[in-house]
């Protein structure tokens, strides 16, 4: 009898949860169906998807399968590609490397600065760079100083770029974000007293050098900041680490596209037409669709390795990054985590929200035709706080 009273009760608590789930979940659909009647979409495309994780099943669909431009949401599949190849750790590297001697205060050889395409490499750097020299006693360098750039493919703007946007440029050794490092080394160390006879030049590194200093910053690293405030610059670096990750040189486009395609296939992309261009979205030629980002977001929350790095990267409504000053009220303040984008004509965000049944949900939204970007943002925080409301 006493068993049959503690499974009684076992039983009817599952289904009292079951039911307010259920209930959670209608609510959030019959939400969801009252904003598609949003004049916006009498006038513009709309792709949308909610998955809940907790239960493991599709909350809401609409124009899930459209092909959109993504704009800076494509930078989730970099991300999780990248976190998934490469790990936390990976160092974006730049090193300053010698051959010869160092007699009488003179370096009898020529010195090179080998790009990683480190985005972070900035002037505090660059004088460590200049103090190395300075600590083994070199004053005069008697040979070329040599730029090694043959980490990624010459090109320094990605396919389907708009020539007349801000775009960063993809250079393999830069400093403080700009395509200057042999300029202002040469300078920095002018200033420093050391005298160079020798013009700087191109080239490739010999197979006998020594490594004077090397600066890096892990993925983990770039990651924050590529993620919360958006940056291009640190997308498409990523982009080319993830190219260069299978070790051929120069690293190229079409290799990261290559592999993240590879992650796709494993978060079950399968049938979904899909073009990626670039790593951060800036190009007019990627295409995904809504139900594709849900896939990866899923796979993503499903494998701890990437999820424990991915989830402190993204922007929380109203606290920090791009959404510090988005979906502020008490209903969804610091219950989504997700990446917005933003091009012409496209406004989107996806990530994940917490509901009010405390489910982990995974969604997308892509807006395009959108003549102002801050209607898609009303939109998709009008949707997003139908899914945490109770």
């Amino acid at each position: 009898m006493k068993k049959y009273i503690v499974t009684l009760l076992v039983v009817s608590s599952f289904v009292g949860l079951r039911a307010q789930t259920d209930s959670v979940s209608f609510k959030i659909q019959s939400r969801l169906d009252s904003l598609m009647h949003d004049p916006l979409l009498e006038r513009t495309q709309l792709g949308l998807m909610v998955y809940d994780l907790t239960a493991d099943s599709a909350l809401y669909r609409h124009g899930e399968k459209q092909t959109l431009r993504p704009a800076s949401t494509m930078k989730l599949l970099t991300a999780i590609t990248a976190i998934d190849l490469l790990g936390g750790s990976y160092p974006f590297r730049t090193s300053l490397q010698y051959e010869g001697a160092v007699t009488d205060s003179i370096l009898s050889g020529n010195l090179y600065c080998v790009g990683g395409m480190d985005p972070m490499f900035d002037d505090t750097n660059m004088n460590t760079f200049v103090q190395s020299l300075r600590a083994i006693g070199v004053k005069t360098i008697r040979g070329s100083l040599v730029a090694v750039r043959n980490f990624k493919e010459p090109d320094l703007l990605g396919e389907g770029w708009c020539w007349d946007d801000d775009n960063p440029q993809l250079s393999p050794l830069l400093v403080s974000r700009n395509d200057e490092f042999m300029q202002v080394f040469a300078s920095r160390l002018r200033e420093a007293g050391i005298m160079l006879e020798s013009p700087i030049t191109t080239g490739s590194l010999p197979s006998e050098t020594l490594t004077l200093c090397a600066v890096s910053h892990t993925l983990q690293d770039v990651l924050v900041p590529m993620m919360k405030e958006s940056d291009n610059l640190y997308a498409e670096s990523m982009f080319f680490q993830i190219a260069a990750s299978q070790g051929g040189r120069p690293a190229k486009a079409v290799h990261a596209r290559q592999l993240v395609k590879k992650e796709l296939s494993k978060a079950g992309v399968t049938n979904i037409q899909y073009r990626i261009a670039d790593g951060s979205g800036l190009s007019l030629y990627n295409y995904i669709t809504p139900e594709l980002m849900v896939k990866l977001l899923t796979y993503a929350y499903r494998h701890p390795s990437i999820y424990s790095h991915l989830a402190p990267s993204l922007p929380i409504s109203g606290q920090d990054g791009t959404l510090k000053k988005r979906m502020t009220d008490p209903v969804t303040n610091g219950r989504v985590k997700a990446k917005t984008g933003t091009v012409t004509g496209v406004s989107s965000l996806a990530g994940y929200v917490t509901a009010a049944n405390n489910h982990l949900l995974a969604f997308c939204i892509i807006n395009q035709g959108v003549m102002k970007s801050a209607d898609g943002r009303a939109f998709q925080d009008s949707v997003c706080t139908a899914l945490c409301e109770r």
